[in-house]
Parts: structure tokens; C-alpha cells; sequence
């Protein structure tokens, strides 16, 4: 090989390297890996639409636990002692007279009179993807636009309360999450896979400098000028402008947040050595510092075989996560201005399969909210085996829309798609006012 091959080859390898570590950073910082696709164009459309001044809300931010894979309310907190859907679940009484929950949710059970408990949840789907997609959205999935979560659009309404810290924040897998869906792509969720790690490639390489990284950027930007004049993609501009955005945080101090291992060992254990324990914990420390949007990621509650063996487990973690979440919240004076949700997909089948187990069943359902005002008490009502909705149903659209009340999100605004189609941001879904104080 000649000199200058040798040379071009070397550029070439230190050039996707680089461009490898910052796609990395990228992923890491602000989640482009979710990006869904809008080029500047349509921004400036955004950008006029929510201009007009949303009503108030009292959460300034949001932590929402979505237990996917399809949490069973009869195993939590529906149980139906005494019927054929009880199953091995053992029922327990709440601080609620008469409100009975499960005997493994004991913290949850004690803390429940200061709690909105809503039994009544329903969806029409029993299909995984589609459920969490509703959820997260308020939207059916479309092969033509992808919509934006929840977090999304609070943060394209809102600006940052952190200038420093991404507004938007995933503590679990961010596979099939929708992102920011047609909205900018900085405003995805920043995916953190494992929070006891925190949040990776938030540093350059170490065998570069800073002026050096700087300098190569530079280069990397000129090198890129060409291809983006000669190839107009909306994918190309959203990429590009997360990397922006990615390189301006990497440098802040902030980023500590992250680092739950800052926290005493004592605080950890009473939020539990746990996926879903460790979670919560580094959600509140978000919380604390600004972050407007955390979602909680816990899944595998799709119990078709033994529930009785898996479910158990899985329900005490849970149990002592959010327990120790909202009396912490509580304690540092958090709680009136978090509003913590939590929800899943769709519910289980009142009836033990062959396989003991439980299946998919959309009927009905259970979630809670806490915190920013809500009223405590139980809101709906299921049948006495759990299977459908006894009184006032709520869709994921209507659980959506109270969290964007809470927010401060315009609701009946009309928000204009790449496609040309008008949306809103929680489609027709209507805010749960019994909640609402």
C-alpha cells in the first residue's frame, strides 16, 4: 500500500470511529435512535401552532411507570377474593375502607388514602405493540405517521426547565417506542437501558482532546456539506440536528444526575437492589433536577404460564419501588408538583388458563395516580370477577389527556402532521375531572 492510500485508509478508519462513538453519544444523550422522522419545514409550522398559551397545570413534571407486558389487576390491585378469577392471590385491607388490594402491595395498601386508584381502565386491543403504542400516544398505530409520546409533546409545549438536562427521559428499552413521532427529534426520550449504569457516552473519547474533537466535528461537518446539499432528507436533518444537541450536553456538569451511585447505600435499598427499584430512584433524582418527562420501563408481566410462581416477585418489587418513590417525593416537598402515573397496556383474563396462567384480556384493567393535586380515592368501578368495566370506563386516551391537564397541555389545539393531517395531542380522549382537584 502507498503512502497516500495508507493515510486515507488511517483517515478513513479514525473517521468512522468517530462517527460510530457519536452515534453511540447520540443514542445515549438524546435518544436518536427514536427519531421519527420531521424535516424544518414542518418545526416552523410546530413551532407557530403552540405558540398559543396552554391553560396551567400544577405537575411540572411527570413519572410514568408503565408496567408493560400486561400487568394483571387481579394479582395487584383489583383482587376478587372469594370468586373464581381470586386464582392463589391473597386480598389484603387498604387504609380505604372497604378497598380491598393484593397482600404482596402492603407499603402501596397503607399509602392508598393518599392515592387516585382507577379501576375501570379498557381498551379495545389485546395486541402488546398496539397497547403500548396507545398508551404512550393516545393513537392507534398508522403505517403513514408515526405520533409523538406524551413526553414529546410536553416538552415541545414547554420549554426545558433544565437547560442543561435533555426534558425527556426513557429508564428501560427503547424498542418500539414512538420517540417524538412526527415532532423534532431532540425532544425524543433519552433512552437509558439499565439505571444502575446511568447514562453512557456522555464523555469524548479519551484519546481525544477537546480541541481536538472540536476540529474534527468542524471537519466532519464540511466533509458532510456536499452530501446534505445534494440530498434534502428530513431524516438527514433530524439526525444532525440531535447530534447538535447531543454535543452541546455532553459537556454539562448536570449530567451527575445520572449517577445513582451518588446516593447512599441506605436510600438504594429501601427503593430495592431492582430494575424497577433503581428506576424510580434515579427518576426522582430527574425529577429534582427539572427533567419535565420520565417514563418507568417495567415489563415482563405477561404471566401465560405459572403466574403464581413469576407474578409474586414482580408485584413486591413493584410494591417497594413506588412506595419509596412517593415518600420521597413527599418528604423533599416534591409530591404537589410531580404527578406520578402508573398504567399498563391492557389487562388479564379473569379465568387460570390450562398453562396457570392468565391471558391477554383488554376489558378491564387497573393504574393509580399520585401527586400535582389529583384527588385520592377510587375512580371506577370492574365486575365482581374483574373481567368488564361495572362503571365509568377510561381509555388510554382519557388517562392521557388528565396527565396533560395536569401538564398544562392544550388538548383542543390541532397540530399539523408532515402528511398534512391535523392531530391532537391525546386524540378524543376527555380528562378524568373526578381526579383533577
Amino acid at each position: 500500500m502507498d503512502r497516500s492510500n495508507a493515510v486515507n485508509t488511517r483517515l478513513f478508519n479514525e473517521d468512522t470511529s468517530r462517527r460510530s462513538w457519536m452515534a453511540a453519544a447520540a443514542r445515549s444523550l438524546l435518544g436518536v435512535s427514536l427519531v421519527g422522522g420531521i424535516g424544518p419545514r414542518h418545526w416552523q409550522a410546530l413551532a407557530q401552532a403552540a405558540e398559543m398559551t396552554p391553560p396551567t397545570g400544577k405537575a411540572k413534571s411527570v413519572i410514568f411507570l408503565s408496567m408493560t407486558g400486561a400487568m394483571s389487576h387481579l394479582e395487584t390491585l383489583d383482587p376478587k377474593p372469594g370468586t373464581s378469577s381470586a386464582g392463589a392471590t391473597t386480598a389484603i385491607q387498604s387504609r380505604v375502607p372497604g378497598v380491598l388490594v393484593s397482600e404482596l402491595m402492603p407499603k402501596l395498601s397503607y399509602m392508598l388514602n393518599g392515592i387516585s386508584l382507577i379501576r375501570s381502565l379498557t381498551t379495545e386491543t389485546a395486541d402488546h405493540e398496539q397497547g403500548k403504542y396507545l398508551m404512550r400516544t393516545s393513537y392507534k398505530p398508522l403505517n403513514s405517521i408515526r405520533h409523538p409520546g406524551l413526553g414529546a409533546w410536553a416538552n415541545h409545549i414547554h420549554e426545558r426547565a433544565n437547560k442543561h438536562l435533555p426534558g425527556n427521559v426513557l429508564l428501560g428499552s427503547s424498542a418500539g417506542h414512538p420517540g417524538a413521532g412526527f415532532l423534532p427529534a431532540s425532544i425524543a426520550p433519552v433512552p437509558v437501558p439499565n439505571s444502575a449504569n446511568g447514562l453512557q457516552n456522555t464523555k469524548s473519547p479519551p484519546y481525544l482532546a477537546d480541541d481536538q474533537f472540536k476540529r474534527r466535528m468542524s471537519l466532519a461537518s464540511q466533509f458532510d456539506a456536499s452530501f446534505r446539499s445534494k440530498n434534502d432528507s428530513q431524516l438527514i436533518d433530524a439526525y444532525d440536528q440531535t447530534v447538535r444537541e447531543a454535543v452541546r450536553l455532553m459537556g454539562s456538569a448536570e449530567l451527575k444526575v445520572f449517577d445513582i451511585n451518588a446516593e447512599k447505600e441506605q436510600i438504594r435499598n429501601v427503593y430495592g437492589q431492582t430494575q424497577i427499584g433503581q428506576s424510580c430512584l434515579l427518576a426522582r433524582r430527574l425529577v429534582e433536577k427539572g427533567v419535565r418527562f420520565i417514563e418507568v420501563e417495567y415489563g415482563n408481566w405477561d404471566h401465560h404460564a405459572d403466574i403464581n410462581k413469576s407474578c409474586p416477585k414482580m408485584v413486591t418489587e413493584l410494591d417497594n419501588a413506588l412506595s419509596a418513590l412517593l415518600r420521597d417525593l413527599s418528604s423533599k416537598g416534591l409530591l404537589d408538583e410531580v404527578l406520578v402515573v402508573l398504567s399498563t397496556e391492557f389487562g388479564r383474563s379473569p379465568s387460570i388458563n390450562v398453562n396457570a396462567g392468565r391471558d391477554h384480556h383488554p376489558g378491564v384493567f387497573s393504574g393509580l395516580m399520585c401527586g400535582a393535586g389529583v384527588k385520592a380515592g377510587v375512580f371506577g368501578k370492574s365486575d365482581a370477577l374483574g373481567g368488564s368495566v361495572d362503571e365509568d370506563g377510561v381509555s388510554h386516551q382519557d388517562v392521557n389527556a388528565t396527565i396533560a391537564t395536569a401538564l398544562g397541555l392544550p388538548l383542543d389545539q390541532e397540530f399539523e402532521a408532515p402528511n398534512g393531517r391535523p392531530f391532537r395531542i391525546c386524540d378524543n380522549g376527555q380528562p378524568i375531572q373526578a381526579i383533577l382537584a
